[in-house]
């Protein structure tokens, strides 16, 4: 459903429940919400938490991009970006045609090479570059797999639907990114690589986490956290272990489980204490700084502002990767915009976009907490104004 460009997320929210012929009341019973939030969040006088989005999708069976609007078609347009998504659709679904005639694939060290530069341009959050770049790479290397197939070369495969599905995500194509994930598992049996089935499941689960499926993600990670113990010990199933327990950790915040969200960053600290910043280790930037700000973003999640704000105080941001840190920014801007901190919220938006341009423009995130701050300003600053066009509001 496409998004109508002057419409704030509660305004959408208030015209798909008329559309599904709910009252405030309705809605709120069915979504297991307060009246007066979905009144509050239909003004603007509430956020449009991500735990508040999935539980409004759920009530009417919509997706929770129905609710924020992606992807951004008319930003994708500007930026020349919707016309690169059709070929890594058709990439990804010559999977089982066996190699291509017309390819002449180059040797396994220098693809993997490619992909791993791809990896790396993702984490710079240079989305265009790898966008164009990804589908003739994925080709090629479908056809290496089936001429010399090989663990490695299935393994270099595998890291290429794993950037689609970073991709797609990033540029909120949900269909996309499940079809990446379930090429990725496709790839991982065939290199008989427990760690890589195990990061499938891992980002499966986030994205059932982005769809509000939560009791969903939690399986899929438990599984995953069984499943890794079958692969041999080191430094690539330590970071996929306490990738895990981050990503269950955000998964309890969101279902308000206070106690397993301790439980989780405990276990994953404890983790990132031994293997110290690992941010290359399969590209998931797994390490000490990673954890204290998946503490940030999980405070955040479970409502505590302030001891989200608090928490970054001091953060190290040195080692991680834009995507990261932009993300980051992200979170911290919505705890400071609901902590009564408008002013550090802009800010904290701003170096969003300074450190991870792309990413930022198509974050609903960055969005709803623009919407949120357009209350609290009386006399719009151009340069917020300017920040707001810029993300299509």
């Amino acid at each position: 459903m496409p998004a109508i460009p002057s419409e704030h997320t509660g305004a959408r929210v208030a015209r798909l429940r008329g559309i599904h012929h709910l009252t405030q009341t309705g809605l709120a019973q069915r979504a297991n919400v307060s009246t007066s939030l979905i009144s509050k969040v239909e003004q603007g006088k509430a956020p449009a938490s991500p735990a508040f989005i999935g539980a409004v999708a759920r009530a009417m069976g919509l997706s929770t991009a129905d609710i924020t609007g992606q992807p951004y078609i008319e930003e994708l347009r500007a930026d020349q970006i919707d016309r690169l998504i059709q070929p890594i659709r058709e990439a990804l679904d010559v999977y089982d045609l066996g190699a291509d005639p017309e390819i002449r694939p180059r040797q396994q060290l220098a693809l993997d090479a490619a992909a791993d530069q791809l990896c790396a341009m993702v984490r710079e959050t240079n989305i265009k570059a790898v966008t164009a770049e990804l589908p003739a790479l994925i080709h090629e290397a479908t056809t290496a797999a089936y001429l010399s197939p090989s663990d490695d070369m299935w393994r270099t495969l595998a890291s290429l639907y794993r950037t689609a599905y970073d991709v797609s995500t990033k540029l909120g194509y949900t269909d996309l990114a499940t079809l990446a994930l379930d090429r990725l598992d496709w790839a991982a049996a065939r290199a008989s690589d427990p760690v890589l089935g195990t990061l499938r499941q891992y980002l499966r689960g986030l994205a059932y986490l982005r769809a509000a499926q939560y009791t969903t993600g939690k399986r899929l990670v438990g599984i995953g956290l069984r499943t890794i113990e079958q692969a041999e010990a080191g430094l690539l199933r330590d970071v996929v272990t306490g990738q895990l327990h981050l990503g269950a950790a955000i998964l309890a915040a969101r279902d308000q489980r206070e106690d397993d969200v301790a439980g989780h960053l405990s276990e994953a600290q404890l983790i990132a204490d031994r293997t110290g910043p690992a941010e290359q280790a399969l590209w998931v930037s797994f390490g000490p700084a990673n954890v204290t700000l998946h503490r940030v973003a999980a405070l955040a999640e479970m409502d505590k502002y302030a001891d989200a704000v608090q928490a970054a105080r001091g953060a190290d941001l040195s080692t991680l990767p834009p995507s990261r840190v932009g993300h980051h920014y992200a979170d911290l801007a919505r705890a400071e915009m609901w902590s009564g901190k408008p002013e550090d919220a802009y800010a904290s938006l701003r170096r969003a976009r300074s450190v991870a341009p792309q990413q930022t423009r198509y974050s609903p995130l960055v969005r709803q907490t623009m919407e949120d701050l357009t209350s609290h300003y009386r006399s719009v600053p151009e340069s917020f104004a300017n920040y707001a066009h810029w993300i299509g509001m």
